[in-house]
């Protein structure tokens, strides 16, 4: 006797698995997940995006947003849970005597010893999950737009504790707050899935640092695979200022992938100086959303790779207001036989009207066989806007050399100096003045490998 068969249901139920753990490197991240926090609200939350994360596939080069990046590399790594260090003591190039406060997280966890968040300003939060009431947090946690990107929802999905900083409405926060992930590696690949969260209130103003490296004790920690997966963010209240620095310094052998979701309302202020030095592989996603008409936004970037370093810039700006006003200006400094890529996004809908947006991209060339793709790119519909583009690609100058040399400069000096004073256009705009001499150390030291 024959059994009737539902057809849409077996179809349904058919497609159901074909799409449940669709890809084997993501649903081996997601076996190893351990999760400590068990509020009701928090694993609602990551179990939607596990959900989303088992549907899903890493990206390839066949889609349009990672032609240019090869992940490959990525998934033929075995990566295993992180192995908390708690006795670990700063190096010297990881202290900021200019920040007001300080988080430390290690492999993402939270480290309370190594943080500082004594003696701040009244109206400012700083430190991890513990510090806010759960429904304060659930507004904004995961709410921004882009929480559905695979990785971002791999970071979700993992989500233990947060790094928090919440600046009350009026509150003018002078210095800036240092925001410090360091990855230390064990005997196996690791991952670790930091997490942001900033909420700018009305009238506020703050400053960040937020800065992912290694630690460098050893001597072989230039060598050591891990994976940082890290998602920001920033919530930018009305007539809101955040000045935003983020430092990714990786070991040479890290894959790093970072998204960077920032929310603006009207006449706020958000400025951005990503500095990439470092990482096998790395990429950030920045993507800005514009909610309120009159707002301001400046985009400064610095990308320093050689050897076989690949590393991508995508942002995504926006303006769907009128009278908004960006600024972006990336630079690239690629040597040996590294890969840049850049593509910056602006989007001008027809009711952001009186837009004023700029976008530049400037790439230097220090080898025969480095490689930069870029994409300046503009989607114009509103018909009374001031929008422009452009991107450069050159080499050290051989005039631009000699005239050094005349000078009793020689060649070698010459090209680095030449070379410093391309970064130094960006690296000038952090506000932490050891900040700043400590990137120009690391970038002369790759830069004359």
């Amino acid at each position: 006797m024959s059994i009737p068969i539902n057809v849409e249901t077996f179809h349904e139920t058919s497609l159901q698995q074909n799409l449940l753990d669709r890809d084997a490197f993501l649903s081996g991240l997601l076996s190893r997940v351990t999760t400590t926090k068990q509020d009701g609200w928090l694993q609602d939350l990551r179990d939607g995006a596990v959900n989303w994360v088992r549907h899903s596939v890493i990206p390839n080069t066949r889609e349009e947003e990672w032609r240019f990046t090869d992940l490959s590399p990525l998934k033929q790594v075995d990566f295993n849970n992180v192995e908390t260090i708690h006795e670990l003591s700063l190096q010297d190039d990881f202290v900021l005597p200019e920040v007001s406060g300080r988080l430390v997280f290690i492999n993402g966890v939270y480290s309370p010893d190594l943080s500082n968040t004594e003696n701040l300003p009244a109206g400012l939060i700083v430190g991890n999950l513990d510090v806010l009431p759960g429904e304060v947090v659930q507004e904004y946690l995961a709410q921004a737009e882009g929480a559905k990107e695979v990785f971002t929802a791999l970071n979700t999905a993992a989500l233990n504790d947060v790094a928090v900083v919440w600046v009350a409405k009026n509150v003018v926060v002078e210095t800036p707050i240092h925001l410090l992930f360091v990855s230390v590696s064990g005997e196996s690949a690791t991952i670790s899935q930091p997490r942001v969260l900033v909420v700018a209130e009305s009238n506020s103003q703050v400053g960040l640092i937020e800065e992912y490296t290694n630690h460098r004790d050893t001597e072989n920690t230039e060598k050591e695979v891990y994976f940082t997966n890290g998602v920001t963010e920033i919530w930018v209240n009305e007539n809101a200022q955040v000045s935003h620095n983020r430092v990714v310094r990786e070991g040479a052998a890290a894959f790093h992938v970072g998204k960077t979701a920032v929310t603006q309302a009207r006449y706020s202020r958000y400025n951005c100086n990503a500095v990439t030095v470092g990482g096998k592989i790395s990429r950030h996603n920045l993507e800005i959303l514009q909610t309120g008409e009159q707002t301001e936004t400046t985009l400064n970037g610095l990308t320093v790779i050689a050897d076989n370093q690949l590393a991508d810039t995508h942002s995504a700006l926006s303006l769907n207001h009128p009278h908004g006003v960006s600024k972006q200006l990336h630079k690239c400094i690629i040597g040996d036989r590294a890969r840049g890529v850049f593509n910056g996004k602006i989007f001008v809908p027809k009711p952001a009207q009186l837009t004023n947006a700029s976008q530049l991209n400037r790439n230097l060339l220090l080898s025969s066989k480095s490689r930069i793709d870029t994409k300046p790119q503009l989607e114009i519909t509103a018909d009374n806007v001031k929008c422009a583009h452009g991107a450069t690609v050159s080499q050290l100058e051989d005039d631009q050399i000699f005239y050094l040399q005349s000078r009793g400069i020689d060649e070698n000096n010459a090209r680095k100096l030449l070379v410093n004073g391309f970064a130094m256009e960006i690296i000038n705009f952090i506000p932490v003045a050891s900040l700043r001499e400590s990137l120009l150390k690391t970038v002369t030291s790759l830069t004359n490998k």
